[in-house]
C-alpha cells in the first residue's frame, strides 16, 4: 500500500468500479481500498463505512450527472420541462443506477417513504428556482414553489426508478416525450390551456 495522500474521488473511483462490477452489499471497503491502493486505514478515517462511501458516491455521480443537462433557450417552463427529461434520461440509462436497482434497490426505499436524500434536496433546489424563474416571467402559473416543485421531483424520480418495468412494450423515448407534454400541462398558465 502508497503511503501518499489520495483524493476522495480517487477513492470514490474505486468504490464505483467495485459496485458496478459487484454490486453494493458485496462492496466491501477492504475491497475498495485495495482498489485504490490505499490503506484500510486510510479508507476508514475518511469514510468509517460502507453505507457513508455509497451515499457520497451516488451523491457525487449524480451530482454530476445532472451537471451536464442543458438548460438553454425558452421561458423558464420550457427551460425545466426540458432539463427535467433530459435528467430523467440520463439517469434512467446511468450504469451506477441501473446496477444499485438491478442489485440493491432496497437500498433507496429510504429515499422514497423516509426522508429526502442530498441529490433529491439538490434537484429541489434547482427545481425550485426554475419555478420562480418562470412564475417571473410568467411562464409558470402562480403557486407555492416549493409544492410545485416537490411535485416535479416526485413525478421525475418515479420515471428514475421505474424505468425497466414502465418500458415493459413502451419505448422509453414514448414515456418521455409524454412526460414533457404533462409537466409542461401542469406548469402552464391556467389561462394558456
Amino acid at each position: 500500500m502508497t503511503s501518499q495522500r489520495h483524493t476522495d474521488d480517487a477513492l470514490l473511483d474505486a468504490a464505483r468500479d467495485c459496485v458496478l462490477e459487484v454490486g453494493v452489499r458485496r462492496t466491501t471497503l477492504t475491497d475498495v481500498a485495495k482498489r485504490a491502493g490505499v490503506s484500510r486505514m486510510t479508507l476508514y478515517r475518511r469514510f468509517p463505512d460502507v453505507r457513508r462511501l455509497v451515499t457520497s458516491l451516488m451523491t457525487r455521480e449524480f451530482t454530476a450527472l445532472l451537471g451536464r443537462v442543458d438548460g438553454s433557450g425558452g421561458t423558464a417552463r420550457e427551460r425545466l420541462v426540458a432539463r427535467a427529461a433530459a435528467g430523467v434520461e440520463l439517469l434512467a440509462a446511468d450504469p451506477l443506477m441501473q446496477r444499485v436497482l438491478r442489485l440493491d434497490a432496497d437500498l433507496v426505499l429510504p429515499y422514497l417513504v423516509e426522508r429526502l436524500g442530498s441529490v433529491q434536496r439538490l434537484v429541489e433546489e434547482f427545481l425550485v428556482a426554475e419555478v420562480r424563474a418562470g412564475h417571473d416571467d410568467a411562464s409558470i402559473r402562480p403557486g407555492d414553489a416549493l409544492v410545485q416543485a416537490r411535485l416535479v421531483l416526485l413525478i421525475t424520480q418515479s420515471m428514475v426508478l421505474s424505468a425497466r418495468p414502465a418500458t415493459t412494450g413502451i419505448a422509453f423515448s414514448a414515456l418521455l416525450a409524454e412526460l414533457r407534454l404533462h409537466l409542461d400541462a401542469a406548469l402552464r398558465p391556467l389561462e394558456d390551456l
